[in-house]
């Protein structure tokens, strides 16, 4: 049985979480407007708001693996 794909704000979030712990510019966002474009901002700022509270990378990318699989 096919994987049914993640929705497109999902995946967009998702995204915005692992530019962030890149440490990449927000600047950078792939999306022009829209829901998705939301959905990657919120991503990467909570993503940075995690790197100021201490989190260190690996913690981050437990994280991120954990919102992929839940």
């Amino acid at each position: 049985m096919k994987r049914q794909k993640r929705n497109q704000t999902e995946r967009a979030f998702g995204r915005g979480y692992q530019a962030g712990i890149d440490g990449r510019s927000r600047s950078l966002c792939p999306h022009d407007t829209g829901q998705a474009r939301q959905q990657w901002l919120s991503g990467w700022r909570e993503a940075r708001i995690d790197h100021w509270d201490g989190y260190n990378r690996m913690a981050q990318i437990q994280k991120l693996s954990n919102m992929r699989f839940s």
